[in-house]
């Protein structure tokens, strides 16, 4: 019987396993699994060496405060890894902590193959970390087809699969009107998933919604937020004692009401994909502490936050940063499409084009699935 190590950091990248796995398990079921993994692959029953939490909690991106938790942890996974013995080593996405272990174990067991899923953002910056991974990634598989060209360019071997979040699924009809109890055009509203996200956008979001109130009637915000946060973002709205604001926390509901949107406003991050998917016209915010924003700002070679800007390389959809990160500027930029209908077709055809280049004919799960049994 054939081994994979399955490898992930946090859980957005346990879903995208759970998924590529599940299409594996189709495919062939000759195959031992074990994992650093969450509850989707869990569901799947493939054990987890330890709790993703204890790896996801420290952050991985800050290096310095938790060097020492870090190395504890990938010592642990590195031996674990090594005593399983496995065919493959499937790594997903977190890449500061993934491609560590990888770049250990491919040294002290070349024959182990390595596959990486998501591959680290390298058109944003350090494009040259390329030429480090192709020593001990045997094969890497891409979300976005012009990321091609970047890993061409050193002859790394790679294989556009597309981005899960744009495979198409069917979903049944949900009556919003019964869980909202209203009858008003919708606006989405994402303000992130992590608490510093939370707290440093709900009370500007909260102001520009007051700004909304003053000029229309007929709109009604819904916060899509985790369960994990759905009470913390509640406890802003109670504030302001707003009546046209709902937090919604379930999948299922939180998709069909983006599709029901006429407008959304988001956090710059992979969300925004979904939004475009959805074909609802957008504005995409941004804001950080200024001391890391300058280092980023120093470091990053992209003019924009947004995948769709990058990729099209044009302000497709406005794009708020740091000080012009306010209530005010939301309101002028809302406003104004709202009032103008022929902007937000503009928007929507222009981020349809630029979708088309990011979607396969097949799922991205199944083509990554597919990539991996060629390994075994």
């Amino acid at each position: 019987m054939k081994k994979i190590f399955i490898l992930t950091g946090e859980t957005s990248g346990d879903k995208l396993a759970s998924e590529v796995i599940s299409n594996l398990k189709n495919i062939n079921s000759n195959v031992e699994y074990l994992s650093v993994g969450g509850e989707n692959l869990k569901k799947l029953g493939i054990k987890s060496i330890y709790n993703l939490k204890e790896i996801t909690y420290l952050g991985f991106t800050n290096v310095i405060l938790n060097i020492f938790k870090i190395k504890k942890k990938i010592n642990e996974t590195v031996k674990a890894i090594e005593n399983f013995k496995p065919d493959i080593l499937f790594t997903v996405d977190s890449p500061d902590f993934t491609l560590r272990v990888a770049e250990r174990i491919k040294t002290s067991n070349p024959q182990i193959k390595t596959i990486h899923y998501v591959a680290p953002q390298v058109w944003v910056w350090r494009e040259g970390r390329i030429k480090k991974i192709k020593k001990f990634i045997d094969h890497i598989l891409l979300l976005f087809n012009f990321e091609k060209t970047y890993f061409e360019k050193e002859n790394m071997s790679h294989e556009f699969v597309g981005h899960p979040l744009l495979d198409l699924k069917d979903e049944s009809a949900i009556d919003i009107n019964q869980i909202l109890g209203k009858n008003k055009a919708l606006i989405s509203v994402f303000v992130g998933s992590r608490q510093s996200e939370i707290d440093t956008l709900t009370p500007i979001l909260l102001n520009f919604i007051k700004l909304m109130n003053e000029k229309y009637n007929d709109f009604f915000y819904v916060f899509h937020s985790t369960s994990e946060y759905s009470d913390l973002i509640q406890s802003y709205i109670k504030k302001k004692n707003f009546n046209n604001c709902e937090v919604i926390s379930d999948s299922k509901i939180k998709n069909y009401i983006l599709k029901k949107s006429v407008f959304a406003i988001s956090k710059s991050g992979t969300v925004s994909l979904e939004i475009c998917n959805a074909k609802v016209p957008s504005v995409i915010l941004y804001k950080m502490g200024l001391i890391n924003f300058l280092i980023i700002k120093m470091l990053v070679k992209t003019k924009f936050a947004n995948i769709i800007n990058i990729a099209a390389k044009e302000e497709i959809i406005p794009e708020l940063l740091q000080s012009n990160c306010n209530s005010k500027k939301i309101f002028e930029i809302v406003s104004n499409y709202l009032d103008n209908p022929k902007k937000i077709d503009e928007q929507v055809s222009k981020t349809q084009t630029i979708l088309k280049s990011f979607k396969t004919n097949t799922l991205s799960s199944t083509l990554a699935a597919n990539a991996i049994n060629k390994y075994l």
